[in-house]
């Protein structure tokens, strides 16, 4: 049996139709259908009717895939085409499409058959996107033509969200190294002070905690020409060994930051730059809470963040990042989402090891309790909903601070939303006591434009996919109504 079933104890499986990703697995390897064929112990015949969705990979089938070429079966049943179908619906969404619905049968059949052709279709609508709000806001009236075809771009954050979600927010050279550094590390000593000991020791850096008078805005700062890392007093000693870390990627990781951003191939230097600071970020968290213990620790305590944070020394925002990238194909975790809201409800944060539709624009579904965290700071709360594609899920939420603000100042206030499908609810501490059948979850959609959802009391905007309809002799709880497919 391959070492990566069973699933936890999951229901009878399902038939799984994944013809075109088993044939992209093939031509990946350069392999010919007869082959390929042999090697599954299987007739040419039956892999090209499963190649061509006439038969389902079967348990057998998946289990020789994990044996002969390390695929994860997972990679196999989770919905690859749904996540690809749900991003084809935003991009539809948008007024320019308006008078050219397209059913979701032929958007399911372009995801499954012609990934590469949406993938380009998604950027070259993203670019357009970023085009539009430059228009808007009137940063195309510019006197240097030369650069204005830069700022006509996808956005340089949404491109390297795009490189995270395609990479399933897990870079297995970056945890390695990671893992092999914090490994060397003197025993027993505080991960903030062996950090500091070794930056100063090996390239000459001395990290500094400076008052609030001195660093004003900036929380943390690198000075090249005198070898000092400061980092803010109002910074809490998570968020200190962090900045430390961070530090310690790029001075001496810097050469692997760089060979990975150049694998992932981002189109310009600000992206690649951009992606040089995430991955030091990632990296910042892989040295704090290392994988193979991290993981164990995570299984051993059925997730629960706030031990994990205790035991790793972390921030509860940095277990809950940290258990996004879980996905070692020998120790994988629960693929959890992650994103942060503020209280206007505007998305700051998202990643995913898993297939959840984020929204790409626009702000989330104000039923989902994220949004509730802000009024029981500090308290995880729980929820299972269930989005308008009929998939189910679970989630906690609970609001974060980031670091201390003085008196008077602004205080930034955030709220995380964890949370995976509920298939894996069973192996979370919070749902320990949850009767999964028995429960009813709360109906949710991406957000409104994107939710077909009628009579919804909370609905700030009609669908973009349904035609509006209005009746003077009517008045629903929604403000909108709209017509059925």
């Amino acid at each position: 049996m391959s070492k990566y079933l069973p699933l936890h104890g999951q229901e009878a499986p399902r038939k799984i139709f994944a013809g075109p990703r088993l044939k992209r697995l093939r031509r990946d390897r350069r392999l010919t259908q007869a082959r390929m064929a042999e090697e599954l112990d299987v007739s040419p015949s039956y892999l090209n009717l499963m190649e061509r969705n006439q038969r389902p990979i079967t348990v057998q089938v998946l289990i020789r895939l994990a044996d002969v070429y390390g695929v994860d079966p997972r990679d196999f049943m989770e919905g690859e085409a749904e996540q690809s179908v749900g991003e084809l619906e935003q991009i539809l969404a948008d007024p320019l499409f308006r008078d050219g619905a397209v059913p979701r049968a032929e958007m399911r059949d372009a995801a499954e058959h012609s990934p590469a052709l949406l993938a380009a279709m998604l950027r070259l609508y993203r670019a357009y996107a970023s085009a539009r709000e430059a228009g808007e806001a009137g940063v195309l009236a510019t006197p240097d033509p030369d650069h204005a075809g830069a700022r006509l771009g996808e956005n340089p954050i949404e491109r390297i969200r795009s490189i995270l979600q395609d990479a399933r927010n897990h870079f297995p050279e970056l945890d390695e190294a990671a893992e092999a550094f914090a490994a060397d590390l003197p025993p027993g000593r505080e991960l903030f002070f062996a950090l500091s000991d070794h930056l100063r020791a090996r390239h000459g850096i001395r990290v500094r905690a400076l008052p609030l008078e001195v660093m004003g805005d900036r929380l943390r700062w690198y000075d090249h020409h005198r070898r000092q890392l400061m980092i803010c007093e109002v910074m809490d000693q998570p968020g200190r060994t962090f900045q430390t870390a961070y530090q310690l990627a790029l001075s001496e990781f810097g050469d692997l930051l760089s060979e990975t951003a150049m694998r992932l191939a981002p189109a310009d230097e600000l992206s690649r730059k951009l992606l040089r600071v995430t991955l030091a970020n990632y990296f910042a968290g892989a040295v704090m809470m290392p994988y193979a213990r991290f993981h164990e620790a995570a299984e051993l305590l059925a997730y629960d963040c706030e031990v994990l944070a205790a035991r790793f020394s972390a921030s509860f925002e940095q277990v809950a990042h940290r258990l996004t990238t879980l996905a070692r194909p020998n120790a994988r975790g629960v693929p959890f989402f992650l994103v942060r809201v503020d209280m206007a409800g505007n998305v700051s944060k998202r990643f995913s090891s898993g297939r959840f539709p984020f929204a790409h624009s626009g702000g989330t579904c104000p039923l989902w309790n994220i949004h509730a965290a802000f009024t029981d700071p500090g308290r995880i709360l729980t929820q299972i909903v269930e989005l308008t594609d009929g998939s189910q899920w679970f989630s906690i939420a609970r609001t974060v601070r980031r670091a201390i603000a003085p008196w008077g100042a602004i205080e930034p206030r955030f709220a995380i939303g964890l949370g995976c499908e509920l298939k894996y609810a069973r192996r979370l501490v919070y749902a320990k006591k949850i009767d999964h059948k028995a429960a009813e979850p709360v109906p949710i959609g991406v957000n409104c434009r994107l939710c077909d959802r009628p009579a919804c009391p909370q609905r700030a905007a009609p669908p973009a996919l349904r035609p509006l309809t209005v009746d003077e002799t009517m008045r629903s709880v929604s403000p909108f109504t709209f017509k059925d497919e």
